[in-house]
């Protein structure tokens, strides 16, 4: 196997591998509100996945802190998977800051090809946003997260950070 097709079919298996998470987050969410209720499936589920954001955020980002968000930001981007194409974003950066705008996520279309709904679409959203909750607040900078909601448009979350002492 040549080096250009052993790339495509890894890509490809990334691919898979995160829709398979998604899958896996549609499919927990959806006993876990079937025996307790909606609202409290989603806490539970947010809890978890935000405490996993915490664990990698441990190795991922342990040489930054609360002033460095715009250098958080970019190590992030800098290890997105597939060099960035499953998650392409659209970035704005300033000093002390630095944003992006989610244009596709893989878990986003896993759940809109099960047919998920667009309320439902909404809670999956917010449920797999507590991982990037997770990951960035436990550096210490402002984390705002604005994760799709119908009405959105195509696109996916809307990530900013800012550093902690900023105005």
């Amino acid at each position: 196997m040549n080096d250009e097709r052993r790339t495509e079919d890894l890509a490809r298996e990334l691919e898979a591998a995160f829709r398979n998470r998604a899958d896996l987050y549609r499919l927990l969410f959806e006993e876990l509100a079937a025996e307790i209720g909606e609202a409290k499936a989603e806490t539970i589920l947010a809890a978890a996945i935000e405490k996993r954001g915490r664990e990698v955020a441990a190795t991922a980002f342990a040489g930054f802190g609360p002033n460095d968000a715009r250098a958080v930001g970019e190590a992030f981007l800098a290890a997105s998977p597939d060099g960035g194409r499953m998650y392409p974003t659209e970035v704005e950066r300033e000093t002390h800051r630095i944003g992006f705008r989610v244009k596709r996520c893989p878990l986003k279309d896993a759940w809109t090809e099960a047919g998920v709904g667009d309320d439902r679409l909404a809670v999956l959203c917010r449920i797999a946003g507590a991982f990037d909750r997770g990951l960035f607040e436990a550096t210490g900078v402002r984390f705002e997260n604005t994760t799709w909601t119908p009405g959105h448009g195509s696109g996916c979350c809307h990530i900013r950070l800012t550093d902690s002492d900023a105005s």
